[in-house]
């Protein structure tokens, strides 16, 4: 295996530019998501790093070694897509060995490397079977498995859940984990999909425009989100976003929100008074109870239960919020809650250019 490293790394089509100037270092053995809308870019630099586009500036290194200008097969990793990509007419174990059957690689460590593949991944019974006869988890381990065969330097997986159910792809993920786990290999993985971001990285890197707009543990992005694309991007339900005015006065610095109505901050921050803002804050961090409990009231317009909890869709001071409660007996429409805020819990950002805003030390 090998760190990856990619410096001032761009991307053009034409006058069109898809990537700006990516730096990124990815340590040997380390597994990072490339996370974000589609169109941000994430997908042409996987590409790049594999060699299957063209890199219009900067430098990419594979294990210290330059490879803007090696094809493909000379740069020793391997890559899973959305598309299993198999071959029809060919068994599983034909499959997988075929890469190295090209290599003319001895017959004995083909076997050895198909029966250790396959018993990784759980295919030990469906080596002689052709692709129509497995189903589409099958069919993606399959595709992990020819990967895993070649023993490369890294992998690389474009969106390799995309075309399996909600079920499949939850399995999957605990597949790639635990695979990830006993192989120690490095991996750069692309999806759009934050849960797969937050549940199998070590390191999320999240894209929008082209641009990397945050590098950190998934904990580090949900905690602590650098602007309001991130915020609004990682967790499930959504950050509610919230436009307010930071206020300032008698030694307590406030968030005045439509209506006039304040909410208390963790503390000064380093802006004027009157400086326009918006207060992020998840669903989950939203505390509600039953009338009576104190806070601010607002009415339920919405329930969607979840099974494990309810998010209720509330407006307790002109713009629309949502909240998570694990407390059933609120989840109903039209009933009246007290809504509070922890002031730990909001984040801050500048209205202006979307950044987070940190109490002042």
């Amino acid at each position: 295996m090998a760190a990856i490293d990619i410096t001032a790394a761009r991307k053009s089509y034409g006058s069109v530019d898809v990537l700006h100037g990516v730096d990124l270092a990815i340590g040997d053995g380390e597994f990072v998501v490339l996370v974000g809308p589609s169109g941000c870019g994430k997908s042409t630099l996987l590409r790049m790093i594999a060699g299957l586009e063209e890199i219009s500036s900067g430098e990419i290194a594979i294990g210290g070694r330059r490879v803007n200008d090696l094809p493909p097969k000379d740069r020793d990793i391997a890559m899973v897509f959305q598309s299993y990509a198999l071959y029809p007419h060919m068994t599983v174990a034909q499959n997988m060995s075929y890469s190295l059957k090209l290599r003319r690689t001895p017959k004995e460590r083909i076997t050895a490397a198909i029966t250790a593949a396959a018993g990784k991944l759980g295919l030990d019974e469906l080596t002689e079977r052709r692709p129509k006869a497995l189903s589409g988890g099958q069919r993606q381990r399959v595709a992990m498995g020819r990967a895993i065969v070649r023993s490369p330097k890294a992998f690389l997986f474009d969106e390799p859940l995309s075309n399996l159910d909600a079920r499949l792809r939850e399995q999957m993920r605990v597949e790639i984990k635990r695979l990830h786990k006993d192989l120690g290999a490095t991996s750069i993985y692309v999806t759009h999909d934050q849960i797969e971001a937050m549940t199998l990285a070590d390191r999320i890197v999240a894209m929008n425009g082209g641009v990397v707009q945050q590098v950190g543990s998934p904990l580090d992005l949900y905690d602590r989100p650098a602007n309001l694309f991130v915020a609004g991007f990682i967790g499930s339900p959504a950050m509610n976003m919230i436009p307010a005015v930071y206020r300032f006065a008698d030694g307590a610095a406030v968030a005045e929100v439509e209506g006039g109505h304040r909410l208390p901050l963790a503390g000064p921050f380093p802006v004027p008074d009157g400086t326009t803002v918006v207060i992020g804050v998840r669903p989950e961090h939203v505390t509600v109870a039953a009338p009576g409990a104190g806070g601010r009231r607002a009415d339920v317009s919405l329930v969607e239960p979840t099974g494990f909890g309810s998010i209720l869709h509330l407006a307790p001071f002109g713009p629309p919020i949502k909240a998570f409660t694990l407390d059933r007996g609120l989840g109903r429409d039209g009933a009246a809650v007290d809504v509070t805020f922890d002031p730990a819990r909001l984040h801050v950002f500048a209205a202006a250019d979307g950044r987070r805003m940190d109490p002042a030390p």
